[in-house]
């Protein structure tokens, strides 16, 4: 029994959609429900490999954060970061995109209960680990707290309940739900455990799994959202003043670091805190178009787009994020904006690159970081064609082509009947550096410091946040800031860690998950039931300790 619920869960979290598609999967395996290692009820003797559960609790993580469904689109897709139009009959998926886009998703919608089922079971391993009859080494309980306070916080975080039991209990009974102050309160002590047990980082590669940085670092996100998880309206100051001190104890070994997107290649840096071993082609490729790159393992899947009124709070001209032929910002663009370069570049000029079709251009080297807009190149500096003939010109409105006005706005947008080129797309790893590279960011320590500003200010210390803001600005080459308000922190966050996992949160922390922005539905703006996602209907009925969330 106990394999096979470890194979389980990779399973589920490896692919999320695809593991709540199926419909021959025993309910009791994936609810919420901590159960004992035999199926017939008899008690819990202990993890016989200990070392091999904690590398199968990293795998689901790795899974959670390589899908571009999943916690991905929770938290990403459901924000204004990203938008996935339909083209054509390319991805329709019966609505799935857009609800969440939309903001009219409901209890049966398939990345909620995967999420739930997935991160839940991770709980499960880690709490067995921790048992003392699993005769974990100190350092290997420590691993496990750490994994099981994400697992947690994430479900905290999502559905504002989380439900948790003493493994050894027998599988008829049903495990405590956690809520508000009690949940913050058991994950603070989880953390506090993984900050006592966790070596330091020491080199780069360390930092792939939990550390105490890492734990210091999660631990700095639970306080800071503390006030909405318990309901409390306001932050408290001890509980920023908790931020603040645990952000300086991370950047004892971590520190902000110049040039933006080479934090986002598989080599050292002085920012990351935590990163898994998740692969980057998704974010690569679920933006790009067909004809971008297509010799590329992967290819352009010509689907996530951003919002105009995102990529408007970067500095830069508003139509057109052009690179020179350096390589430099050719329209008054900030650093952490990208830009498209007009040419490919020559392998030689791309250590570590490859040349697959062997025309003498690194492979990937035409498409551009951050934000891509207008016509786009071959990577002989001719202009990419979309399939039906047209300039591969990406546009800042969504709807059919026939509405878009010189600028690239749509007089009619719409989530569907869009051609292949509407929307501004965005790709933070570079595929210069490997189709499918197992390398991305979990903690960084510029949302660490952004944190701490952000903790000040809530504190009256306004003066001190700016000029932590304008030191990060600085160095992403972006103009200071002459005073500070929560929607420049907000921002300031957005331009920063766009694609990072932290959108939804965010906004809900500044009030603004919400508001309205381009195609959202109407009669969902201002309806605060959408701050958290419901129970999936499944788990109700197994738990009973379990409430629906108001509105579902």
């Amino acid at each position: 029994m106990r394999t096979n619920r470890l194979n389980l869960f990779l399973s589920l979290s490896a692919a999320a959609l695809v593991a709540v598609s199926c419909t021959d999967l025993e309910v009791t395996e994936t609810d919420s429900v901590i159960t004992p290692a035999d199926a017939n009820g008899s008690t819990f003797v202990g993890v016989a490999d200990v070392d091999g559960a904690l590398n199968a609790g990293y795998g689901t993580i790795n899974g959670l954060y390589t899908d571009q469904a999943g916690y991905y689109a929770l938290q990403e897709v459901t924000a204004d970061s990203y938008l996935i139009p339909t083209r054509g009959s390319d991805w329709g998926d019966n609505g799935l995109w857009r609800q969440l886009h939309q903001h009219e998703w409901n209890a049966t919608q398939a990345f909620v209960g995967g999420v739930w089922g997935g991160v839940n079971g991770l709980q499960l391993i880690m709490s067995e680990v921790i048992d003392p009859q699993s005769n974990a080494s100190a350092t290997q309980k420590a691993q496990a707290h750490f994994i099981r306070a994400w697992s947690m916080l994430t479900i905290l975080d999502l559905f504002g309940q989380v439900p948790v039991r003493d493994v050894t209990l027998a599988l008829a009974s049903f495990p405590e739900v956690l809520t508000g102050a009690d949940a913050v309160a058991f994950i603070a002590g989880d953390l506090d455990a993984a900050i006592s047990g966790l070596p330091a980082a020491s080199d780069f590669a360390s930092r792939e799994k939990a550390t105490k940085e890492a734990a210091q670092f999660l631990k700095a996100r639970l306080m800071l959202n503390k006030h909405i998880y318990t309901n409390a309206g306001a932050a408290d100051a001890s509980d920023m003043a908790a931020v603040v001190s645990l952000v300086d104890a991370i950047g004892g070994s971590h520190s902000l670091q110049a040039g933006y997107f080479d934090l986002f290649r598989d080599t050292a840096d002085s920012e990351t805190i935590w990163w898994v071993g998740a692969s980057v082609g998704n974010n690569i490729w679920n933006g790009m178009h067909y004809n971008q790159a297509p010799e590329m393992a992967g290819g352009g899947w010509n689907g996530f787009s951003t919002l105009a009124e995102y990529y408007d709070l970067f500095e830069g001209d508003a139509f057109s994020n052009n690179l020179d032929g350096m390589g430099m910002a050719a329209d008054g663009q900030e650093e952490r904006r990208g830009g498209v370069p007009q040419a490919g570049s020559l392998i030689g000029d791309v250590p570590g690159g490859s040349d697959g079709n062997g025309d003498g251009y690194a492979d990937g080297s035409n498409i551009g970081n951050g934000f891509l807009i207008g016509q786009q190149y071959n990577y002989d500096g001719t202009p990419l064609q979309q399939r039906q003939g047209r300039p591969l010109s990406f546009t800042r409105g969504f709807g059919q082509f026939s509405n878009l006005d010189a600028n690239g706005n749509n007089t009619s947008p719409e989530l569907i009947n869009n051609p292949e080129e509407t929307g501004i797309r965005v790709i933070k790893y570079s595929p210069v550096y490997g189709a499918f590279t197992p390398h991305k960011i979990a903690f960084r320590y510029a949302d660490a410091h952004l944190m701490k500003a952000e903790a000040l200010h809530r504190s009256g210390n306004s003066g001190q946040a700016l000029t932590l803001v304008n030191e990060l600005r600085a160095i992403r080459g972006a103009q200071a800031l002459g005073s500070i308000s929560d929607q420049d922190l907000l921002d300031e966050r957005a331009r920063e860690l766009y694609g990072e996992f932290v959108r939804r949160t965010d906004m809900i922390r500044f009030g603004q998950y919400t508001r309205g922005w381009e195609l959202k539905a109407s009669a969902s703006v201002g309806d605060t039931k959408w701050n958290k996602f419901p129970i999936p209907l499944a788990q109700l009925a197994l738990n009973p300790n379990l409430t629906q969330n108001p509105g579902y």
